[in-house]
């Protein structure tokens, strides 16, 4: 594919973003920004959302990782199933029963100054370490597909894609978001639809052949029985609840879009629809997994190394023009849909839980927002550039891995705060949430040798909030909170 190709398919994609954020953004205000005037329609919403949590990371990785672990990644999203259930039917109307513009403003009600702080800075951490670790892979895809040729350095390419995020989002914020989002899905959602067809032609495979095909897969083996598995159905499908719950429930950036929808039972319906739809999207990424591999056996292309690079490898050498159009649209739809919306919820949560903006004067309101917007490009910028310094794979894993553990505080502090009535002495709640995840990582580095080969997998979160609520308790006060909300 020519360097000139791939130039006119991003820039091209990057000015139908820029014409969506100019008809978005008319007289836009921090409310537009912040709560899109909560005036977007539930479905548009729901189906954005699909290319939001299908991240770049999860457009390169699941197809690939079909090979390495069979389908058992459903299992995990079977829990995600449930954890969206208890989004819709238990925060979603907590949320707006208290007509939040951050979600952490709950944890102030609840337990006071402190654990707000607390939680909203857990969540800028995470979120900043991990929106720019997608954006990273992204940008390595954009550098080797066209800035390369150029012999343009990388952290031009960085540059470049992170201010075009910023220009299309730093006026309409999460109204925009949440158009652009949909059409970002739509184009993900091609690119695997796409992938698929263009495989069935190339090995002369029917719909319901290429289902037979599936079916008859090794690949296709979705349940593990294995305790020691780090993918044992039982580990895996209760942390795909819990961890649904704190990283889409408890996470602004998910829940900044469904609080831009006017009505308690329209956001319900979103996150129903959206579980639906994501596990549809999911068992297409799955099944695109099955029919690369069958590609490259039956072609004699040799397996990378690397299963990430599978599908990046076939559909820009292997499968023509079209498909290598499709993928790269793909990718940045996958990428960017994930990056804009964190900036944008980094820029909300700071703005909001941090500065307190709200409460200020009118005047100079914009100005400071446009400045945290701003910030915050700064940073992701420099935590791309530092994980392009450290060259090495295995370690920025293991920093995203530790971003993961941060999670497990929120999830325990608002599962504290829902199931019991006690309160806590705030001013040990840092404490307590730094401690927990500490605690965590320990027993992941050492659970094998110490659990009798037991390994821990996704369920970590749940140990981690476990460890929160403990801690929780064991600073409460002889006082209870007035009711279950803690208002």
């Amino acid at each position: 594919m020519s360097p000139l190709l791939v130039f006119s398919i991003i820039a091209g994609y990057f000015l139908i973003l820029l014409v969506i954020s100019y008809f978005t953004s008319g007289k836009a205000d921090n409310a537009t920004f912040f709560t899109a005037n909560k005036e977007s329609p539930w479905f548009l919403v729901a189906f954005g959302m699909v290319g939001a949590t299908l991240s770049g990371v999860t457009f390169i990785s699941v197809p690939g990782e079909v090979g390495n672990s069979n389908w058992t990644y459903l299992q995990f999203v079977m829990g995600n199933m449930v954890g969206y259930g208890v989004i819709a039917l238990i925060l979603i109307p907590l949320f707006y029963k208290l007509n939040l513009i951050s979600i952490y403003e709950y944890l102030r009600n609840r337990f006071g100054q402190k654990a707000y702080l607390t939680g909203s800075s857990f969540f800028i951490i995470s979120q900043t370490i991990g929106a720019s670790f997608r954006l990273f892979l992204a940008a390595l895809v954009l550098q080797i597909a066209f800035f390369d040729t150029f012999e343009i350095p990388f952290f031009v390419t960085v540059l470049t894609t992170i201010l075009l995020i910023w220009l299309y989002t730093f006026r309409g914020g999460i109204k925009t978001i949440v158009w652009t989002d949909t059409l970002q899905t739509t184009f993900l959602l091609l690119a695997v639809i796409i992938s698929m067809y263009i495989i069935l032609n190339h090995l002369e495979l029917s719909i319901l052949q290429m289902v037979k095909v599936v079916s008859e897969s090794k690949m296709s083996d979705i349940f593990e029985w294995n305790w020691r598995s780090d993918r044992n159905f039982f580990k895996t499908f209760l942390a795909g609840i819990f961890i649904t719950i704190a990283m889409n429930g408890l996470d602004q950036n998910v829940m900044q879009k469904n609080l831009t929808i006017k009505r308690t039972k329209d956001a319900q319906k979103n996150i129903l629809w959206f579980a639906i739809t994501f596990f549809i999207a999911t068992v297409l990424f799955l099944t695109l997994g099955i029919l690369l591999y069958k590609f490259a056996f039956d072609t004699g292309i040799t397996i990378p190394d690397s299963t990430d690079d599978l599908y990046p490898m076939l559909a820009l050498n292997h499968f023509g023009i079209a498909a290598g159009i499709v993928f790269l649209l793909g990718i940045t739809a996958a990428a960017f849909s994930s990056a804009d919306s964190a900036l944008t919820a980094l820029t909300t949560s700071f703005c909001v839980d941090i500065l307190d903006l709200p409460s200020r004067k009118a005047k100079g309101q914009q100005k400071t927002r446009l400045a945290v917007h701003l910030g915050f490009t700064a940073l992701m910028f420099c935590v791309i550039m530092v994980f392009n310094q450290i060259n090495d794979s295995s370690v920025v894993n293991a920093v995203f891995k530790v971003a993961g553990f941060t999670y497990g505080p929120l999830l325990g502090l608002f599962s504290f705060g829902l199931l019991s009535k006690k309160q806590v002495k705030d001013k040990f709640v840092p404490l307590i949430c730094i401690i927990s995840p500490i605690i965590c990582v320990i027993l992941d580095l050492n659970s094998a040798t110490w659990f009798y080969g037991y390994s821990f997998g996704f369920e970590i979160l749940l140990v981690n909030a476990l460890l929160t609520c403990f801690g929780l308790f064991m600073i409460r006060k002889s006082t209870i909170s007035k009711n279950n909300y803690g208002t």
